[in-house]
């Protein structure tokens, strides 16, 4: 065993990899500019696990992201992340803050969204409520698009997107990010608000 193995634990490929012998997905190695990502069809849409780094010239971070596009049927958005996480960025969001009527997940969240009618809907899911419990920092939201130099998506078009600070090699909370994001999917197709489209996006 290497030092560095014995130091650090398994690597990040490494624990991917065997994601994705768990959760049936794809490991796609990187190369110099794109690091490596796991790959997962849910039905017709297509979950990319990731990593990607933010620099401001003077420091950086890297986070884990997972994203899903996916045909938006009515243009749904919400924002959902746990109180503390990064409150100020959701003040400029716009959106107004919902409860949806289940105290200690009220008292731990901000709930964000554009149709409060949905967002109940969403969140009344007990199996959603136990995946997004279970995560000690979340950030969930639907987005128009990837931004200015990276995929733009068609009209229609929107995507499931979710991150995390660091590099996260815990396979158990991995399969749980997973797992969220096929509940979220599936749910977004019962409240009326996705189809079970192939978006012909490619991450």
């Amino acid at each position: 065993m290497s030092i560095l193995r014995q130091i650090f634990g398994p690597s990040k490929d490494e624990i991917w990899r065997q994601l994705c012998d768990q959760i049936g997905g794809d490991f796609v190695q990187g190369g110099f500019w794109k690091g490596s990502k796991v790959q997962v069809q849910h039905k017709q849409w297509t979950i990319t696990l990731d990593t990607y780094t933010d620099s401001d010239g003077e420091t950086s971070s890297t986070y884990t992201r997972m994203r899903a596009p996916y045909v938006n049927k009515d243009g749904f958005r919400f924002t959902i992340y746990r109180k503390g996480f990064f409150s100020d960025l959701g003040k400029l969001l716009g959106m107004q803050d919902v409860e949806i009527g289940e105290p200690e997940f009220d008292d731990a969240f901000i709930i964000k969204g554009d149709d409060e009618t949905k967002l109940r809907k969403m969140f009344a899911d007990g199996k959603i409520r136990r995946l997004i419990e279970r995560q000690p920092k979340i950030y969930l939201t639907v987005r128009d698009d990837e931004g200015w130099f990276k995929v733009r998506f068609p009209e229609g078009v929107d995507e499931l997107y979710f991150w995390v600070p660091g590099v996260v090699k815990d396979i158990e909370r991995l399969k749980s990010f997973y797992e969220l994001f096929a509940e979220v999917l599936n749910h977004l197709c019962h409240i009326g608000s996705a189809y079970e489209n192939d978006p012909g996006i490619v991450l």
